[in-house]
């Protein structure tokens, strides 16, 4: 198991990215502590690229962002980070039926990929 660091560890990069974190999220993910334990620069570049992709003002809502997140997450079989995405797509608005009907996509075309790859299928688009 990774090693957290703690918010009494954290010092200098690291102490910055947890009092961001404190501040729009009310907490330091694991995700977080995990990386700041290895590298707190590691951690706030990111920080940056979470912020602008999953904060910034763009074409897709938020709720959108995490159904994606937790897609990807479960197509990679991550526990901690479907977990945290479907926490997070509930917080932004998701109901219990799309999130099913979400797993039902993503197992849809698991198998279909996975057919399509076995078969080599060639495209047609």
């Amino acid at each position: 198991m990774s090693k957290l660091l703690t918010d009494n560890e954290a010092t200098g990069r690291a102490k910055e990215v947890f009092d961001e974190l404190k501040e729009k999220m009310g907490m330091v993910p694991n995700f977080f502590r995990a990386q700041a334990a290895v590298d707190p620069e590691w951690t706030a570049i990111n920080l940056t690229r979470w912020k602008h992709i999953m904060h910034n003002d763009r074409k897709l809502d938020r709720k959108t962002k995490e159904l994606i997140a937790l897609a990807v997450s479960l197509v990679n079989n991550n526990e901690y980070c479907s977990m945290a995405h479907e926490g997070a797509a509930k917080m932004a608005g998701a109901s219990d039926e799309e999130l099913n009907e979400l797993r039902q996509v993503v197992e849809l075309f698991q198998s279909f990929n996975s057919i399509a790859y076995s078969l080599n299928i060639p495209c047609e688009v």
